[in-house]
């Protein structure tokens, strides 16, 4: 098979920020999906799943009831690896022009009082929630967009170099 875009940014460079992951030709517009990357993969722990699950609820409430926003938003979910989230947008924007919504988002968390959707009418897993440590993470993830602004790291990923040889073989740059 194939390997996959997101597969080609280097984990073991990657800090936490707002990242374009791809854009899609989508009829007459694109999709952008973003990487809004909380912890650094393989450095620091993974979210708390329950934590992970709550801010999940969270942002994508707050996303889909932003008055400006809500008509562009198509998706917010976890990634796998539970070290930040996958936002898909309407149209083509770079990472500094959602700064100001991400930022918004996570600082918000701290304003709710309960978690959406947590009834087992709503949720796959109603129980496996913890709005304290969502809100810990949000806290910590807005201070950080706040003090890195002017790094342009947090906007851009650290690519994977492949080497291929004239016979093929693919090799990573160390």
């Amino acid at each position: 098979m194939e390997q996959i875009a997101s597969f080609s940014v280097d984990h073991r460079r990657i800090v936490p920020g707002i990242f374009t992951s791809r854009t899609d030709k989508v009829g007459d517009g694109m999709l952008t999906t973003y990487d809004i990357r909380l912890t650094k993969p393989n450095r620091e722990p993974a979210i708390d799943a329950a934590a992970m699950h709550s801010l999940e609820h969270i942002i994508a409430t707050f996303l889909r009831n932003d008055p400006y926003w809500k008509e562009e938003i198509v998706y917010w979910g976890p990634m796998g690896c539970l070290t930040g989230f996958y936002l898909i947008l309407k149209g083509s924007r770079s990472p500094r022009e959602i700064y100001d919504l991400i930022l918004k988002a996570f600082r918000e968390v701290d304003n709710v009082q309960s978690v959406p959707g947590t009834s087992p009418e709503n949720c796959g897993h109603y129980l496996m929630h913890n709005l304290g440590m969502a809100k810990w993470y949000a806290a910590k993830f807005a201070a950080y967009l706040d003090a890195n602004f002017g790094n342009e790291e947090i906007f851009h990923y650290p690519k994977t170099e492949r080497l291929i040889t004239d016979d093929g073989q693919r090799f990573f740059d160390s």
